[in-house]
């Protein structure tokens, strides 16, 4: 194999070039790294081991004459044993490049990966075994891709409508997809699919993860498999399972026509990327790549012990952000997705993660400065999961701009308020105007307001089970949500009877109602929008089988409420009112000077200062009107639109509403009512100003005003 004369330390990873390909690899500590090459035809077959023959700055450099794409080939990287020092180089290891555009192969076993043996304790070695049989390889990829003229839809913020969805899941039962694109990126991409989504009116969908991610050999042992995919291995390498086109490249270029066919019908793709940690676990699990390659370099180790690793993640390991190589790395992968694969955005698992360059979090942190500035990072959507293991790990309102966040108090505030729980008023109507007692100076949008994901119970299951059902996990049901925060209709699990499920789906509206009339970033998950189960359990990460498969048999129920839903988005689609730029203000927080937003009593007359500090108040009435300004610091202001009253029942008894406006003028039309057959107002009768509108137990409301003007719509009761 002939070495090139030339070659460069950057771009980091493999790169096709003129009559060869160019290696770069970053590892600060090491003596010597190895390249070996194999046979495209026989991936067990070494074909080539050349030692990369330059070092630039801790980067390891060599370019090979007649290696194009399609090459498989590894790294064994030579250095100090010396986990008591941080150091766990093993060249017995075949390790995966970093940088890899694509992997392919299994893991076979787990004893082949093992850096290290224990020799009694407090002491290792490293194993002698080589692993070559029995892990992945990383493969010379070309990354030219005709776009055909496509460009990013571009989504404000105020518009978008997040969708999340499993590659796998969404497609696998789906007859709309064709049956040899089903599981896949193209089943993804294929027209059904968009057609569905579509219709539903989501302007975004968010992909649960895609980087090429391994199976934690407990569940291995178990028959199951990581199916959420957050055990990163490769963040440049699209997942290959997932690829109708074979795993030897064509994942790359596959995972490109579904992102060019989503944009296309005015879609976005947004991925949730998984930085924090990766699957190698702690000292204890395989030497797959970044631990053979620098462990010092890439992991946080513990400050007692560099043995052992730091853990924030719950994973076994935490990426050390505090390295500039690994602050370029994360940097280098967003950016690839961003321009060579063609996505509009990401969501980051455990996001504080990427703001502890020591033990706390620090919104200032390299990584987020960088990101701010960066001329292309900065421009597509960022969305934070703020939260982690660590100390001060519960960051929501924590994050610095242009980041978006996961907003956890949107979805506990409003699970705890239709469940009945008490003194939840302030903090309901808090969550419904954009949370702004966390992101006052950031704006509504900064809240993507959810109230289940794939985390966690589906809303189907959130209103019909008391206890999580995670048997069929292997842990003896200890993992998943501890507790269900929804009042779930009195009665466990399925049901026949008529009542029970209409209270359901009752509640389950109620649910979809707030969530996209509320200010901020809408957030559906899949299935949810036609009643979906995953016979109650709320942690089904290790389930690729038909507890997390979409199953598009409906019911009757499921059939209404998706029709509901589609409502709920077209509705939200027509008004701004319910979609923002500025925070609403009213007599809710600063006197009823600018009214934009009212809030009274049933009785009509307004809420004063102590209505909101009632523990037993659990109701409330909202009036949204249409051409209200926002703030005066902000220079927007909202086009005239309709306005709109929206009430509020979770009390366990119905409730009669007095509708605010002038009795003579004012008119108010009932256009969603969560306790009608299919939760529209379709065939009611208008209602004056100062008519009661009965409001059922555990119910919602919303009335356009359909007569009179806004300022007479804003006549209440004085007693």
């Amino acid at each position: 194999m002939k070495l090139l004369p030339d070659s460069l330390p950057s771009p980091l990873g493999a790169t096709p070039q003129a009559g060869g390909t160019n290696f770069a690899l970053f590892s600060e500590h090491a003596w010597a790294v190895d390249l070996c090459l194999f046979d495209p035809e026989d991936h067990q077959r070494e074909t080539a081991r050349v030692r990369l023959p330059h070092r630039t700055d801790g980067v390891w450099h060599g370019a090979l004459a007649g290696v194009g794409p399609g090459t498989p080939y590894g790294y064994r990287v030579h250095g100090p044993f010396a986990p008591q020092s941080g150091h766990r180089f093993n060249p017995y290891k075949l390790l995966l490049d970093p940088y890899a555009k694509a992997i392919t192969g299994p893991i076979l076993g787990q004893e082949a990966q093992r850096g290290a043996l224990a020799t009694s304790p407090g002491t290792e070695e490293p194993d002698p075994f080589d692993s070559a049989e029995s892990v992945p390889r990383s493969l010379v990829v070309a990354v030219d891709f005709d776009w055909q003229g496509t460009s990013r839809p571009q989504v404000p913020l105020s518009e978008t409508i997040v969708y999340e969805a499993h590659v796998k899941g969404f497609t696998q039962l789906a007859e709309f997809v064709p049956e040899p694109l089903r599981g896949t990126y193209a089943g993804l991409g294929s027209p059904g699919a968009l057609a569905y989504l579509e219709s539903l009116g989501i302007t975004s969908i968010q992909l649960l993860p895609l980087h090429h991610h391994v199976d934690d050999q407990f569940l291995v042992e178990k028959g199951r498999t990581n199916y959420w995919g957050y055990s990163s291995i490769g963040f440049f390498a699209p997942h290959a399972e997932y690829s109708a086109s074979g795993p030897l490249g064509g994942q790359v270029r596959e995972f490109q026509e579904m992102v060019r066919a989503f944009h296309a019908a005015g879609m976005e793709v947004i991925l949730d990327v998984v930085y924090n940690h990766t699957g190698e676990g702690n000292e204890r699990g395989p030497t797959l790549a970044f631990r053979g390659i620098d462990n010092l370099s890439y992991y946080r180790l513990s400050p007692e012990n560099l043995a052992h690793y730091w853990d924030v993640t719950g994973t076994g390991n935490t990426i050390n952000m505090g390295h500039p190589m690994v602050v370029r790395l994360v940097l280098d992968s967003l950016r690839y997705w961003v321009e060579v694969m063609g996505v509009d955005g990401f969501r980051f698992d455990l996001a504080p993660v990427m703001g502890r360059e020591g033990r706390y979090f620090n919104s200032e942190s390299s990584f987020f400065r960088a990101v701010r500035q960066d001329p292309v990072l900065s421009q597509v959507k960022l969305i934070a999961e703020p939260w982690d293991l660590g100390h001060d790990g519960y960051q929501v309102g924590g994050f610095p701009r242009p980041w978006r966040e996961l907003n956890g108090k949107f979805r506990d505030s409003l699970r705890q308020f239709w469940k009945g729980d008490p003194g939840l008023l302030a903090q309901f109507a808090y969550r419904l105007t954009g949370s702004e007692d966390y992101y006052r100076y950031r704006g509504p949008q900064a809240s993507v307001n959810f109230l289940t994901s794939h985390d966690g119970f589906t809303l189907r299951d959130l209103v019909s089970y008391h206890e999580k059902r995670n048997l069929e996990n292997g842990e003896e049901n200890r993992d998943g949500e501890a507790h269900n925060l929804s009042w779930n209709c009195g009665q466990e699990g399925p049901s026949e009877d008529p009542a029970v499920r209409a209270l359901r789906q009752r509640q389950a509206r109620n649910f979809l109602t707030t969530l996209f009339l509320s200010q901020g970033i809408p957030f559906l998950m899949q299935g949810d929008e036609f009643g979906r189960t995953q016979r109650g359990n709320n942690n089904a990460y290790c389930q690729d089988n038909e507890i997390s498969w979409l199953d598009w048999r409906w019911d009757e129920d499921g059939q209404n409420l998706q029709v509901f839903v589609r409502e709920l988005i077209a509705l939200r689609k027509r008004h701004a009112i319910f979609r923002r730029h500025g925070f609403l203000e009213g007599n809710f927080l600063r006197g009823d000077q600018v009214r934009d937003v009212l809030w009274f009593r049933a009785n009509g007359c307004l809420m004063h200062h102590d209505d909101w500090h009632d523990p037993d108040r659990k109701r409330i009435g909202m009036l949204l009107t249409g051409s209200a300004r926002t703030r005066k610091r902000d220079w927007r202001r909202s086009a005239h639109d309709d306005s709109f009253v929206l009430l509020f029942n979770a009390e366990h008894k119905p409730k009669n509403f007095v509708l605010p406006g002038q009795p003579e003028t004012v008119q108010w039309t009932a256009i969603i009512d969560t306790a009608s057959e299919n939760g529209l107002g379709q065939g009611r009768q208008p209602l004056a100003g100062g008519d009661t509108f009965p409001l059922a137990a555990h119910a919602t409301a919303v009335l356009r005003l359909s007569a009179g003007e806004e300022g007479e719509a804003q006549v209440f009761p004085t007693s």
